[in-house]
């Protein structure tokens, strides 16, 4: 039994493949995919069809989630897991998709004051630990028309996804074994640090100062500059771009 197969195999219901027009369609549609070379191309068909087979997808408002949409978010989500397997997926079940940006509202807790505040944000993605992933599919559709542009929501969201694999998201994912975990935690937080100071002062940053948030966005950001604009990453991060090349594998943009 091949490695693919023996993954497969761990699964008690049958995994139904994804059907080649299907496939050729999808990865005709996703230029993400489309750049893999085949064995990762192939590995990845596996891995979507996995990804399709146990997650539960859920339209949202008027979204309109028909098999090529719910295809397309289990090719990006699975591209990240390629290193990883089907163990990338664990923990969640539920995909929601709205049409397009949605509202969360949250609230914040003082402790000095013991005052309750409640805000709205306006999001096109998020992710929940041992919740849905949540995305807008009008981003998701802007992702496959604009690819090499830095940003890729599906991508964003499985980061965070993998974080949460530890526990509570903190930018430090479980990691294989040939990678470092005190080299990753070092390189991360001078770069995140590095790119904190920068925004605080209101220079124009090469990565998007969203990452500034916190650890947990600086690797979400970062991962979605691996896979869609890895040549800015090197420029603006040589040691984290050489980072994610290690968890993530090589990157399929165009000159990567």
């Amino acid at each position: 039994m091949g490695f693919v197969q023996s993954l497969i195999a761990r699964f008690r219901a049958p995994v139904p493949p994804i059907d080649e027009a299907s496939w050729r369609q999808a990865v005709e549609r996703v230029p993400l995919a489309r750049a893999l070379d085949a064995p990762r191309q192939h590995y990845l068909r596996q891995l979507a069809a996995i990804f399709l087979h146990t997650k539960r997808f859920h339209a949202m408002g008027d979204a309109v989630l028909d098999d090529f949409w719910r295809l397309a978010i289990a090719i990006q989500a699975s591209l990240p897991a390629l290193p990883h397997g089907p163990k990338a997926f664990k923990g969640w079940t539920n995909v929601l998709v709205y049409p397009g940006e949605f509202n969360v509202r949250r609230s914040h807790y003082d402790a000095r004051s013991g005052v309750v505040t409640d805000s709205d944000d306006t999001l096109i993605g998020e992710a929940w630990e041992r919740g849905p992933m949540i995305l807008s599919l009008a981003d998701v559709a802007l992702d496959l028309e604009a690819p090499w542009d830095g940003y890729n929501v599906v991508i964003h969201e499985m980061a965070h996804k993998l974080d949460m694999l530890a526990g509570t998201a903190s930018g430090v994912p479980p990691l294989p074994a040939s990678m470092n975990r005190r080299q990753w935690i070092e390189t991360m937080q001078r770069a995140f640090d590095r790119l904190t100071k920068s925004v605080e002062r209101g220079r124009r940053t090469a990565i998007d100062p969203y990452a500034a948030e916190a650890p947990e966005e600086y690797f979400a950001v970062t991962s979605e500059l691996h896979f869609s604009k890895p040549a800015l990453l090197r420029e603006a991060e040589p040691d984290v771009a050489t980072l994610l090349d290690a968890f993530y594998g090589p990157s399929p943009a165009p000159g990567a």
